[in-house]
């Protein structure tokens, strides 16, 4: 029998990174959650005709009653030990507070849910951007990403991003492994670990989708890995699950940066 202790709760389900890393857990009970239940539904059963102990959830997570859903269903199954928060949205989507608010707002959002699921060994595995490693250090705006929820801080950061939606993109997913440094202290109170992954152009759809939109930039980025490729899904599951698993057991509040070598030539570029 399966161990019940170990199920694995993904955010962004649906998604190309999302059901590659369920793929890497197959020997776990899964929980796929997404915004949409009816895309939910077909991941469910596709991956059930495949074999997989997998449930899912339709789950808008910058609402915290949904959220709250999430928690009870996911307590119902048992208890987390790997919690994978991929779902999130690119600058495409060209709408600064829509950025700011489901990829770093909701990500706090989460942390703390799952703080409430968290035991000893748990891990909460946040999927960060190879472009937040482009934002510098810098007080004022840190405060406002570690700090997303307070009054004021988008405001904040709206001033460092000359209303570019992809810029803002960088800015969150800078926050969100800032947030890895703000709860470390008190995941580790339970013995639970918080770290992020910083993928970099990895064939999704999401991102073939920003290739079609700036072909001459991706071909660029290519151009300037070092391995001359870009990442497929594999190489992020991968690594998230080495980090799930207890081989990764002394890691933790730091970034795994997942994309070839390719951000420290783009910074030289500038």
């Amino acid at each position: 029998m399966k161990n019940q202790k170990d199920i694995v709760v993904i955010t962004g389900g649906a998604g190309g990174i999302g059901q590659t890393c369920a793929k890497a857990f197959k020997d776990h009970p899964i929980i796929l959650t997404d915004y949409s239940q009816e895309t939910v539904d077909k991941v469910v059963d596709k991956f059930s005709k495949e074999g997989f102990d997998v449930k899912g959830i339709a789950c808008d997570i910058t609402d915290k009653k949904d959220i709250e859903k999430l928690v009870k269903f996911v307590k119902k199954q048992g208890s987390v030990k790997t919690f994978i928060h991929t779902a999130g949205v690119s600058g495409t989507v060209k709408d600064l507070n829509k950025v700011f608010t489901i990829d770093l707002v909701a990500t706090e959002l989460l942390i703390e849910a799952f703080y409430e699921l968290a035991n000893k060994d748990s891990v909460a595995i946040l999927l960060s951007s190879m472009m937040a490693h482009a934002v510098p250090a810098n007080e004022e705006y840190d405060e406002a990403l570690k700090y997303p929820q307070a009054a004021g801080s988008f405001d904040t950061v709206v001033k460092f991003v000359n209303d570019d939606s992809d810029t803002m993109y960088n800015f969150a997913k800078r926050g969100v492994q800032l947030l890895t440094h703000k709860y470390a202290n008190k995941w580790g109170e339970k013995g639970a670990r918080i770290v992020s992954v910083s993928p970099g152009v990895i064939e999704t759809k999401m991102a073939l989708k920003a290739a079609e939109e700036h072909p001459e930039r991706m071909e660029m980025i290519k151009k300037a890995t070092p391995l001359k490729r870009n990442g497929k899904p594999e190489d992020v599951a991968d690594v998230v699950f080495f980090l799930a698993s207890d081989a990764a057991r002394f890691i933790n509040s730091t970034d795994i940066l997942v994309d070839g070598g390719v951000i420290h030539n783009i910074k030289n570029m500038h």
